[in-house]
């Protein structure tokens, strides 16, 4: 928003900010936040920054965790959910020690770093990324886990579990799965995320476009258009930020979570991928499978290569899992074709001129951190060029056809997506060189990262599950 701090004061005096708030990104992926009131918006604020401790961020060991904060002024918004006027800005984090030393573990700098990377190999000079952010908006949801009780409830007014419920009841409830680009009365929602998208385009990210998804009960997909690795992972962190805040100031529930509800489609965070060297698309060759380039083959030889390590970034919960199954249009195959939602890499038929050309990662989930799930992809996709990895000696297909529906003996021929968390750590554990790279992914912030999502994995271990007590209790 900003080039200077002479542009941002002269902006908070014109539009009577009161207060500056400073957003940082911990390691699982959540803002975290510090406000100062608008008289201590100095220039000494923008050069030495604000300390902090960053073991409550799960990044650095309590001996050595005071860190410097220093605001980036490009990535200022007026923040449209609190009454108080206010400037909030995303940030970056630097040893405190160490007079301008950015932090390794810092989702930023690893964002950045990648970028840096790229452009080193000479393959390309600029990523663009473009997600799809799927999402549920409930009007309840309550949870518990205690010793002697262990539950969930979740409602929604347009619900089909709702359906027979008595006065208020004006009907419209949608099917199981049966909300696709469903129109008004049914989708209840759409003003909501018309205003959702209506504040993100007044924050500079733009949208594709909106609409209801598949989940009956209030899935909803808003799809922003392509930007660089590091500016898309900030743009992630704002459209959470939009959505969630969005829905709470009109007494409704936002989640990201990827299996929220039994039997309902899950939410993803498909991913569309290009690359540019001196603005002419990598990925394009007319001749090519799909009019894809080589060197579009190899980096997706390298992402399904380096697949069921880079879950461990890019569906990095315990609930990912209950996503990843067959028969709800999510990947389970390790594999590639065109214009096929059940590969984890599909090749939209309908982009076909050189600056569309792309392929779509369709694994993720939004539970990442964002800015590691991105550098993560791009790092295998490297590493496959890098390594001329043809996904098609490797046998990675292509497969244009629903593999739901392949002879079982032809599917035992395809490699799988990980079956739960820990599957996918185990794989991280064994296959990370290719992260480091350049010093992308520091050794240490993967070893962080594999043994703090172990022990959210080894919690869900350890919790009796309800539904075993139907299965189990009378025997």
């Amino acid at each position: 928003m900003f080039e200077s701090f002479e542009e941002a004061k002269a902006y908070c005096n014109d539009h009577g900010i009161q207060m500056v708030d400073f957003k940082m990104i911990d390691l699982i992926g959540r803002w975290r936040h510090l406000t100062i009131p608008i008289g201590r918006f100095t220039k000494n604020i923008m050069e030495d920054g604000i300390g902090f401790d960053g073991s409550n961020y799960g990044f650095a060991p309590v001996e050595k965790s005071d860190m410097v904060f220093i605001p980036d002024l490009s990535s200022a918004i007026l923040d449209p959910f609190v009454q108080v006027p206010t400037l909030s800005m995303i940030g970056d984090v630097f040893i405190i020690d160490t007079p301008n030393r950015r932090f390794e573990q810092d989702p930023r700098t690893v964002a950045t770093k990648a970028e840096e990377y790229l452009k080193s190999t000479g393959i390309a000079d600029e990523i663009r990324i473009g997600p799809e952010f799927e999402f549920y908006v409930f009007d309840h949801i309550s949870h518990q886990v205690k010793p002697h009780i262990s539950g969930f409830e979740i409602d929604v007014t347009q619900a089909e579990w709702n359906s027979g419920q008595g006065y208020p009841n004006l009907g419209y409830k949608i099917p199981l799965k049966s909300g696709y680009h469903i129109t008004p009365p049914m989708d209840v929602l759409y003003d909501l995320r018309s205003r959702m998208c209506m504040i993100l385009e007044e924050r500079n990210v733009d949208i594709k476009y909106h609409h209801h998804e598949v989940g009956g009960p209030g899935q909803m997909e808003i799809e922003v258009e392509f930007g660089g690795l590091r500016e898309m992972a900030d743009k992630t962190m704002l459209v959470k930020y939009v959505v969630k805040n969005a829905a709470y100031a009109e007494g409704k529930t936002a989640t990201f979570m990827p299996k929220p509800i039994m039997g309902e489609a899950g939410s993803g965070m498909h991913i569309h991928i290009h690359l540019f060297k001196e603005g002419k698309p990598v990925f394009f060759d007319a001749d090519g499978y799909s009019g894809l380039s080589q060197t579009a083959l190899y980096f997706i030889g390298g992402i399904l290569h380096h697949c069921r390590a880079l879950c461990g970034f890019t569906n990095p919960s315990t609930n990912s899992y209950k996503r990843l199954v067959p028969g709800y249009e999510a990947p389970v195959s390790i594999c590639f074709a065109t214009a096929n939602r059940s590969a984890v890499i599909r090749i939209p038929a309908y982009a076909k001129s050189p600056g569309q050309k792309r392929f779509e990662f369709r694994s993720s989930d939004a539970t990442c951190n964002p800015y590691y799930a991105y550098a993560a992809i791009l790092m295998a996709g490297l590493d496959g060029i890098e390594n001329n990895i043809d996904p098609v000696k490797a046998g990675f297909g292509p497969y244009d056809v629903n593999l739901y529906n392949l002879p079982k003996e032809e599917q035992a021929k395809i490699k799988s997506l990980p079956t739960s968390l820990d599957e996918a750590l185990d794989a991280l554990e064994e296959d990370n060189e290719f992260l480091q790279k350049g010093g992308v992914f520091p050794k240490r912030l993967i070893e962080i990262w594999i043994e703090k999502k172990r022990q959210e994995a080894r919690q869900l271990k350890l919790t009796p599950h309800p539904l075993e007590f139907g299965l189990y209790y009378d025997l």
